[in-house]
């Protein structure tokens, strides 16, 4: 028998995904590789698909502040992963939260598009998110069309977006992989002016949870207490694996296989 704490626990708040490919269970999947212990708090369900989302409605505050501090006064949590939130309100609710885990690093996936495009939540929460949650994540994971949401600048580059967000936000890594190129181009941004740009090979056909999974990843390489630099870049690797490993169980997007055929 191993020790109470021989796994680093993460503290999950995101959205559930009946499908199986986004949400909590994308985040206790990839946590699990990374060799830690998932503790999943709900703060939205969702009616979705490989294809698309429908609908999603966001849980009452009280119900996700129980759930957390259920988790905190049991668990010593070693970090946080934000996934999707829905409301400002409940950013709001994760402020709250994170006053309970100072110095914690927290890792900010702003999920406000599904895989198939469709809304979840309003782009006023994304605003929320970079002016209250921003300034007390250790990085966020935006795409680029979320990252160009969080700029309002639409047409902008990852460059442009990020010389906006920087002042909100210590590290932002903005991710590739929605346009045509060959290669895949993911770079990390530090307000301190430093740069790391990461690319991979760019696979054929089109992800459902591949955010979720990134950023799950990247939560559970700080909580092993991995450098931020090379957390990302293990994140990455890691993240590219389970998509060239992907399945096709429905009719839409590929799910990233984030286990071995062992463990799944």
């Amino acid at each position: 028998m191993t020790g109470p704490c021989s796994r680093p626990a993460v503290l999950c708040l995101s959205g559930h995904d009946p499908s199986g490919g986004a949400g909590l269970q994308a985040d206790i999947e990839a946590l699990i590789a990374q060799g830690c212990h998932a503790a999943p708090t709900v703060t939205a369900l969702t009616v979705q698909d490989t294809v698309d989302v429908s609908a999603f409605r966001v849980l009452d505050r009280d119900w996700v502040l129980a759930q957390a501090n259920a988790v905190i006064s049991d668990l010593p949590i070693a970090a946080v992963k934000l996934g999707m939130l829905g409301s400002v309100e409940m950013v709001e609710t994760v402020l709250e939260i994170m006053q309970k885990l100072p110095g914690v690093p927290l890792v900010c996936d702003p999920v406000l598009r599904a895989g198939g495009g469709g809304a979840l939540g309003k782009d006023e929460v994304g605003y929320a998110m970079r002016e209250r949650l921003f300034p007390v994540s250790t990085i966020a994971t935006p795409n680029l069309p979320e990252a160009r949401i969080l700029a309002e600048l639409p047409e902008g580059s990852a460059d442009e977006c990020a010389e906006k967000l920087l002042p909100y936000i210590r590290h932002l890594l903005i991710t590739g992989g929605h346009g045509d190129e060959t290669e895949v181009h993911n770079r990390l941004y530090c307000r301190d002016g430093s740069r790391y740009d990461f690319s991979c090979q760019r696979l054929p056909g089109s992800y459902h949870g591949s955010g979720c999974t990134l950023a799950s990843a990247l939560a559970g390489r700080l909580a092993l207490g991995e450098g931020l630099a090379s957390a990302v870049k293990s994140a990455l690797d890691y993240t590219w694996r389970t998509l060239r490993d992907a399945e096709a169980p429905g009719r839409g997007q590929y799910i990233p296989r984030r286990l071995p055929l062992d463990l799944a």
